[in-house]
């Protein structure tokens, strides 16, 4: 793995590292939708990750990712639709995709 390649894969961790703090203490959708700055912050690194992976994936297109082209969709949809963002798909995210993305980071890491 190259030096660009790991780069890439620890800024992905380090942004999912960074929401799983920022969520720590958001036990509920409603928690979670009436904190924006939570929100704000959650919705930034989740567009890192997003770049990140799309990054990465240009240099590394062998390397197998579940669900890379949604994570860049949503990207996508952070950064050029950003009053068309849907709390519950965020939320969803959170509470299902989040580890076992980051799981399959940490391994391609080691």
């Amino acid at each position: 793995m190259t030096e660009e390649e790991k780069k890439f894969l620890t800024d992905i961790c380090f942004s999912i590292e960074l929401i799983e703090d920022f969520t720590k203490d958001i036990v509920s959708f409603d928690n979670y939708i009436n904190d924006y700055k939570t929100k704000s912050a959650v919705e930034r690194h989740l567009a890192i990750v997003g770049e990140a992976l799309n990054k990465f994936l240009k240099i590394s297109a062998h390397t197998q990712i579940e669900n890379t082209s949604e994570i860049i969709s949503l990207r996508n949809r952070i950064i050029h639709s950003y009053d068309n963002i849907d709390d519950a798909i965020i939320w969803a995210v959170l509470t299902r995709h989040l580890l076992p993305l980051k799981k399959q980071i940490v391994l391609l890491l080691e």
